[in-house]
């Protein structure tokens, strides 16, 4: 099955009897897309199979050998493809987990599509000890800041279950248009009708900007929760592309998650990541 938009295509077969060949072969021969594109396309995950009562995986090498009742999906996005995404930074590490930064522009994680513009990715190649990466977290792409992930499917849960029982303290440096009309406060509007719980304190006002600077707490985690509780105030994220009006900013969305404040899992002792102290330790 094929379909098309203005910059993908979309190609999904079951490989018929008959077929001797490796993946790319099988691919160049049905999509038109040559194989150094596709090879490229391999590396950055955009390309599934799946063998008879399997699941679907990402496969990255050329000469992956495929057979009769293989599932084979290409997924091509010509825009994404060519994306030079942003770099990111691993900060620290423990065995069982690590904390990184991830710039504006880069996502959490890929799609379908492919990959390497996300910061699991990213995390795989970057690690040291190169070892397994499990996202127990969200960050929006338009957003920068510490996230925190795992090395292990142990840690992978443990973390998870902090981030579900709301263990873990994360703060976040945003403006927003406007000035606000207290110097401290709670949004709690329900998003997506579940309970939702932002904390703020104004920290500064510029008056030739008409910006207010101010540090964030999150008790929940829904989908773009600080943009949107803002903008139900009337004081919209700078820099926001999806959510408000008069809030353009030329050096992006200014939202960023500074701090993350937990007990580790696994030692019982209480940690604290400050995403300026880091930075500044791995600029030395």
């Amino acid at each position: 099955m094929q379909k098309a938009t203005t910059s993908q295509r979309i190609l999904e077969l079951t490989v018929e009897p008959g077929w001797q060949g490796n993946i790319v072969e099988l691919l160049s021969g049905r999509s038109g897309i040559s194989k150094r594109q596709l090879k490229d396309a391999l590396q950055k995950g955009a390309v599934w199979l799946r063998k008879p009562r399997g699941k679907l995986q990402r496969v990255r090498r050329a000469t992956t050998p495929v057979k009769k009742g293989d599932f084979v999906a290409l997924y091509y996005d010509q825009d994404l493809l060519q994306r030079e995404p942003p770099q990111a930074r691993q900060l620290w590490r423990c065995p069982e987990y690590s904390i990184w930064y991830k710039p504006a522009g880069l996502l959490a994680q890929g799609n379908r599509f492919g990959d390497h513009a996300s910061l699991l990715r990213q995390a795989e190649i970057l690690d040291p000890l190169r070892k397994p990466v499990y996202l127990v977290h969200r960050l929006d792409r338009e957003a920068e800041g510490l996230m925190l992930l795992a090395h292990t499917q142990t840690a992978a849960r443990r973390l998870s279950q902090l981030f579900q029982r709301q263990q873990v303290e994360k703060q976040y440096e945003v403006t927003v248009c406007g000035k606000l009309s207290e110097p401290s406060g709670e949004i709690t509007q329900p998003l997506d009708g579940k309970p939702s719980h932002t904390i703020y304190e104004l920290q500064a006002y510029d008056d030739a900007t008409d910006t207010s600077r101010v540090k964030v707490n999150i008790k929940t985690g829904r989908k773009h929760q600080i943009r949107r509780h803002f903008l139900s105030v009337g004081h919209p994220v700078m820099g926001d592309p999806a959510y408000g009006r008069n809030n353009k900013n030329s050096t992006g969305m200014q939202l960023k998650a500074c701090l993350l404040r937990f007990t580790c899992p696994f030692r019982d002792t209480p940690l604290e990541f400050e995403l300026a102290v880091l930075l500044g330790a791995a600029n030395k």
